[in-house]
């Protein structure tokens, strides 16, 4: 009788070099929001594959960077958290060695997993420059294996995605094989209306963006979900920008994150959309408990 292998296997390394992106690619569905805006991720979304042979929970971790108010030392806590609870570490980077890589790689020290480092967007550089690269960050830090990938394309992601399997533990199967991420449903939803919104929004104000759905329920009669969410920004002149000349930005947002809810769900959306402001939200414990941010939950992990 064939052995089954199960694991938890994180992905971490600094903000925007594609671990939402491989993540996806790997669990076949879209878990986790993109964006080629840094710090997209904040809290730590698992995403299932399971096969014959194995069940395999990866886990999405915020950018390892140097925190800068309550809600960045969350995540910070999450992405170590995540390396603390892994079988297997998959350090992402970009074709290049910035201080930004350092202190992702600093963050692996204390690990007890296994790492691999995943040079993504290999599509993008040539080859002599890829064979210099991969001899530096082998003098940072004892990889167990390289892995030059392109996380957009798909190449070479088998070899790495065997590679991870061969390293796991016999294991049992931690959740049901026909589920791909953990995450309460209004939270996928909340994340994708926070990606349009990177998408739509100017470089100074994502970061200063919450979502919170505030209302979800299928109609009785038909097959439409009826779906209310707020979303908060922290100053006067943000909330201008979020809606946007006559509601335009917003409409956008909205029609945009329709789409993929309505594909998420496999049903129709009806979608209404609210902006506030809540000041200083960032540095605000109640408010990013609120918000599904809060410390203590991820200290309890």
């Amino acid at each position: 009788m064939n052995s089954f292998k199960s694991g938890f296997v994180s992905l971490v390394g600094r903000p925007n070099v594609g671990k939402s992106t491989l993540t996806n690619l790997f669990v076949g569905e879209k878990i986790a929001i993109t964006s080629f805006k840094p710090q997209t991720t904040r809290n730590r979304i698992r995403g299932i594959l399971t096969r014959e042979d194995c069940q395999i929970v990866f886990i999405d971790t915020p950018g390892l960077h140097r925190p800068k108010n309550r809600l960045g030392e969350f995540m910070a806590k999450n992405a170590e958290a995540a390396i603390r609870e892994a079988d297997v570490t998959l350090c992402l980077t970009e074709p290049k060695l910035t201080e930004g890589d350092k202190f992702a790689i600093d963050a692996l020290r204390a690990a007890r997993a296994k790492s691999f480092l995943v040079i993504n967007k290999t599509d993008t550089v040539e080859r002599e420059k890829l064979l210099a690269l991969i001899d530096g960050y082998s003098k940072l830090y004892p990889f167990a294996e390289i892995f030059p990938v392109s996380a957009l394309k798909g190449d070479n992601t088998d070899a790495l995605l065997a590679a991870v399997i061969n390293l796991l533990p016999e294991g049992p199967m931690y959740y049901p094989s026909d589920i791909a991420t953990d995450q309460p449903e209004r939270q996928i939803v909340s994340e994708l209306i926070r990606e349009k919104a990177l998408l739509y929004l100017r470089e100074e104000i994502p970061h200063g963006v919450a979502v919170e759905v505030t209302f979800m329920t299928k109609r009785k009669s038909s097959d439409i979900v009826d779906t209310e969410a707020t979303v908060f920004c922290e100053k006067d002149s943000h909330k201008s920008i979020v809606i946007g000349k006559n509601g335009e930005t917003l409409k956008k947002i909205g029609t945009s994150a329709r789409r993929d809810i309505e594909s998420l769900l496999g049903s129709q959306i009806n979608l209404q959309l609210w902006v506030k402001i809540k000041k200083n939200w960032r540095d605000n414990d109640f408010l990013l408990k609120n918000f599904g941010y809060g410390m203590k939950s991820v200290n309890n992990e």
